[in-house]
């Protein structure tokens, strides 16, 4: 018997000992596959839903499709300001309601080939089809037939549905694009920009369907191609030497790092292994004070609104006085005090301060009487009877501890009770799309310096509206402000469609205007600039130099050297 122990004992650190061996080879062929660091690594937050620029709709996926694709027009990253793009013009007729664009010769896919003003028609033909279900098609409704068609309506002269070829873009030739709008629109150059716009490869898609942006010779038309996309590490970009301002592009590779965890996020970038976060939320909130003192940090404004939806096709939060009360529950000063500490002031309208020309109207402030009233008025006196309702956020530190202190204000005060649904980046997406949700923690960046880039979400088509509310008065201000030419007349429409969108209706509720901090070392990198829109193209940057690394370890206010534990 003693015999047969010692055996199996021999046997079970032989197993374990081969499983070691096993492991370290595993380990070992990893590293011989990394590829080397490439020259600028960025902090990008979560996975990527999809880079495809057409369905994307967060932040962190937008950075790397607009490295990826070009549109007629681009950011500038200094003004935030629409530049010539691939069209290196553009020509508006004196009412204002036709734009002609006019491609670049050099315009090129980086598989070879022009690109063609055809290549546009199709490629916003797709943003509008039902089947791309694109929550950002909204920002095409501004052309003539596009919303009809994206929406299904009939003609009512034809008796036939609208069609893509009945939507007002046309290719007059290879290089020449004709765009009739609605109404005159003067924010319609910076929509140009954005990254929903920017055109793509019809074979792949036809060939690869869903596939087509990772599929073998993927065709891409912007500064920089898809090398490779390994999930939970990283998606290296490479440069396009076919991009038609390529001699402008002066870095070869850049990476994409999908860490969400705040202290991981911070000690990767003070180890030197990587160079740019671009989002404050990626560093531990109660470390704020301390890191912006130092020269890696940079803050600056943009127009950025933290808030959270109700989901208004539920019971009970299909009550306005339901949502008014929530609302006024709300101490959104102790929420900046205690949580974001970067000095973000407390919101009350969706838009944010900062917009040339307009005045945002004051919606609900902080009343806990009026709340508890409201909230018996709707049949809940003190909360009894009302339903446990979950709220969705993403699962990042700072999104569960507003979260956390939501839960305890509501508790308090109304005397009502919340469960709280930490979800993965794409997965929360994906939940908040589909309105599977009672309420959902929610952020926007303004896409350009406009009112209508906010208030325009909440209309009754528009795809990242996600509460299902629809009222046809805010519907009817925001298509008579986008079609006035008076500057004045229409910042007056837009503050009454606000008043029913932040007071009267109240199916989102503004929390704070965010402040912005760029995490990145000056003497190392360069072009990366402050801007209203948060927007800090890839194809700018540049790397100066690159210090010697330290390994996790940064000096603090006292000058001591201490490690940001993970």
């Amino acid at each position: 018997m003693k015999c047969f122990a010692n055996a199996l004992f021999r046997w079970k650190r032989a197993f374990r000992f081969f499983l070691i061996a096993l492991s370290c080879a595993s380990l070992l062929s990893g590293c011989m596959k990394r590829a080397p660091r490439a020259d600028i690594v960025i902090i990008n937050g979560g996975e990527p839903e999809s880079v495809d620029p057409h369905v994307v709709t967060g932040q962190l996926d937008g950075r790397v499709a607009s490295a990826l694709f070009d549109g007629l027009l681009q950011f500038d990253p200094r003004t935030g300001d629409p530049v010539p793009g691939i069209a290196e013009r553009y020509d508006l007729s004196p009412d204002g309601l036709v734009y002609t664009f006019h491609l670049r010769s050099n315009a090129m896919w980086s598989t070879g080939g022009p690109i063609t003003a055809h290549d546009f028609v199709w490629s916003w033909q797709r943003v509008l089809s039902p089947a791309t279900a694109a929550d950002y098609a909204g920002i095409l409704f501004y052309v003539r037939n596009a919303e009809a068609y994206c929406t299904g309506q009939t003609n009512a002269a034809t008796g036939r549905r609208y069609a893509a070829e009945d939507v007002g873009v046309r290719a007059l030739d290879d290089r020449t694009l004709r765009v009739e709008l609605v109404a005159p629109t003067v924010f319609f150059p910076s929509l140009c920009a954005w990254r929903t716009l920017s055109v793509v490869p019809r074979a792949a898609i036809e060939k690869y369907g869903d596939r087509w942006v990772r599929a073998p010779g993927a065709s891409f038309s912007g500064a920089f191609t898809l090398e490779f996309w390994r999930v939970n590490d990283r998606i290296r970009l490479r440069k396009n030497p076919r991009y038609w301002n390529a001699a402008e592009v002066k870095i070869e590779t850049v990476d994409f790092l999908p860490h969400h965890d705040a202290a991981f996020c911070l000690n990767t970038f003070l180890s030197g292994d990587a160079d740019i976060i671009f989002d404050k939320r990626r560093v531990p909130a109660q470390l704020l004070d301390v890191l912006r003192t130092n020269s890696y940090a940079h803050p600056f404004d943009y127009l950025c609104t933290f808030f959270y939806r109700y989901n208004v096709t539920k019971p009970p939060f299909n009550d306005p006085r339901v949502r008014k009360a929530l609302a006024m529950a709300v101490d959104k000063r102790r929420i900046v005090e205690r949580i974001t500490r970067a000095g973000e002031p407390p919101a009350t309208h969706l838009t944010p301060p900062g917009i040339p020309g307009y005045e945002p109207p004051q919606g609900l402030g902080y009343d806990p009487e009026e709340a508890r009233k409201l909230l018996a008025d709707a049949g809940y006196p003190g909360g009894k009877g009302f339903p446990v309702f979950r709220y969705l956020c993403q699962n990042s530190t700072q999104a569960g501890q507003i979260a956390v202190e939501l839960r305890e204000m509501w508790q308090n005060e109304l005397g009502v009770r919340m469960e709280i649904q930490p979800l993965e980046w794409k997965v929360f997406l994906h939940e908040q799309s589909r309105t599977n949700y009672d309420l959902s923690y929610s952020s926007w960046i303004g896409d350009y310096k406009d009112p209508n880039t906010f208030l325009d979400l909440f209309m009754s088509n528009n795809g990242n509206n996600r509460t299902g509310w629809s009222d046809p008065r805010y519907d009817a201000l925001m298509r008579e402000a986008n079609s006035q030419v008076d500057g004045k007349k229409r910042a007056e429409l837009l503050r009454r469609a606000e008043t029913i969108l932040v007071k009267d209706e109240a199916p989102i509720v503004p929390l704070y205007f965010e402040k912005g901090i760029l995490f990145y070392r000056p003497e190392e990198i360069e072009g990366i600039y402050a801007n209203l829109i948060d927007e800090h193209p890839v194809h700018a940057l540049r790397r100066k130099s690159r210090t010697s690394k330290v390994e996790g370890r940064t000096q603090d206010a006292r000058g001591r050297m201490s490690k940001i534990e993970h």
